[in-house]
């Protein structure tokens, strides 16, 4: 009897321990795994998770892609078992290349949240990705140089402030003047370095180009949208070759660093060359703020921080706006769990609607969200994002939207950033940047 009493004691203890450890191993498994595509909004969203897990005890594990190196690392983390349930496409290529993971999310809070439902990435009735951020670029500058400049009693240049710049000719001019009184200026050179190391080039390879591209597509029609027009098309003409140069040669003939050694240079390095005062100028967006203010030793005031549209010299450029639009869009895994998944959106759902949440988004992470959860208030109030809201609401301007989403591949893109490359470093002429975009081009769409 007593050896029976054992037997089942025995069997009761190893029930028990197969439950425990069940249950531990429940407990500690990633619920939710999201796959960052910002680098420099890495450590904001770890504090996020800390603070989801303390508020809802579900455990959220972020892990950072490398910059320019997003697709690379979907593609490795996608095949494990372990797969990333939250991931980013970036606009109709993205969700073509990973069509086959999204998950119809067409019945979520977060796609009710969506304040114009046709800026989801849909198919047959389902929503399959949805934007979480409006951004913006230009060229962002330091009001404080540019008014010490407009101050100059010996300037070229007749404008009395920068608000006054509404071309290409207008923006050349007051550049190449700041130029020559650089010492007076107290500058190293009127734009930030023109940053060309592998993986540091996505502002000129697809920001920059992003503005010859929508001119060129623009003519396929009024009713036309020159984004989709621009993913239909098999090969493109580059007819304003000629307008990327122009403001790109702006860029790299009047820098703080020689052109030759613009391949050593990261976007980090140029912004901290803006925010320390060395130059009065830089190519970027409103996420840049952060960095801005964060760089050790900022000189530059929130009051002064102001944008300006890339003019190339496009013919009728006054009245052209900043370049607007996302590439950021969230996409939940359905190869994941039931449960990975409802716990996946529960997350997103807290980030855009939680008081939490929206202060971090807000005042953190500074989104300007297409989400009807925010008000007002609720907006970011960095100086960028101040910029942003102007540009939006100025009917009297036409912003330019974000046609690179619909760019053939990452592929392109770096074959673009290699061209340029090899340009700045004397090593080829324009012509061969003009054909690396046009048949690289024609290439990947074949």
């Amino acid at each position: 009897m007593k050896r029976k009493l054992l037997s089942i004691f025995t069997a009761l203890i190893c029930v028990l321990s197969c439950l425990s450890l069940a249950g531990c191993g429940k407990k500690n498994k990633s619920q939710v795994y999201f796959l960052n595509f910002k680098p420099e909004s890495a450590s904001v969203y770890e504090e996020l998770a800390k603070k989801y897990k303390e508020e809802t005890g579900v455990t959220v594990k972020v892990v950072t892609a490398a910059a320019n190196n997003y697709e690379q690392t979907l593609k490795s983390e996608i095949a494990k078992s372990d797969a990333p349930t939250i991931f980013q496409v970036n606009g109709p290529v993205g969700y073509a290349a990973w069509d086959d993971y999204c998950l119809d999310i067409k019945d979520s809070k977060l796609y009710s949240y969506l304040t114009d439902k046709s800026l989801a990435i849909t198919e047959d009735g389902g929503v399959y990705a949805i934007p979480y951020v409006v951004e913006g670029y230009g060229i962002i500058y330091n009001d404080a140089i540019m008014k010490k400049y407009f101050a100059l009693g010996n300037k070229k240049s007749k404008l009395t402030s920068a608000d006054e710049i509404d071309s290409f000719d207008k923006l050349k001019t007051v550049v190449e003047d700041m130029t020559a009184h650089a010492k007076e200026l107290g500058i190293k050179g009127v734009f930030a370095s023109t940053s060309l190391s592998s993986g540091e080039d996505w502002r000129w390879q697809t920001h920059l180009l992003n503005v010859p591209l929508y001119y060129e597509m623009s003519e396929m029609g009024e009713e036309l949208d020159p984004s989709l027009s621009l993913l239909d098309a098999k090969e493109i003409s580059y007819k304003y070759s000629k307008n990327f140069e122009n403001l790109f040669d702006l860029y790299i003939n009047n820098s703080v660093t020689a052109k030759t050694l613009l391949g050593s240079k990261s976007v980090a390095d140029s912004m901290a060359e803006f925010a320390t005062g060395q130059a009065a100028m830089v190519q970027n967006g409103n996420w840049a703020w952060s960095q801005i203010s964060g760089v050790d030793g900022n000189v530059v005031k929130e009051n002064d921080i102001k944008m300006l549209p890339l003019y190339t010299g496009v013919e009728g450029e006054k009245g052209q706006g900043i370049c607007i639009g996302t590439e950021n869009y969230f996409a939940i895994n359905k190869n994941a769990d039931e449960e990975q998944q409802k716990a996946s959106l529960a997350f997103l759902e807290w980030l855009f609607s939680s008081e939490t949440g929206k202060r971090y988004v807000t005042e953190k992470l500074n989104f300007i969200t297409p989400f009807s959860t925010f008000t007002e208030d609720e907006l970011p109030n960095d100086p960028l994002a101040k910029e942003i809201s102007r540009y939006m609401k100025d009917d009297s301007i036409k912003n330019i939207p974000w046609t690179f989403t619909a760019f053939p591949s990452d592929t392109y893109k770096k074959e673009v950033g290699s061209a340029l490359l090899d340009y700045v470093q004397g090593d080829k002429k324009w012509e061969y940047v003009r054909k690396t975009i046009k048949d690289t081009w024609k290439s990947e769409r074949d």
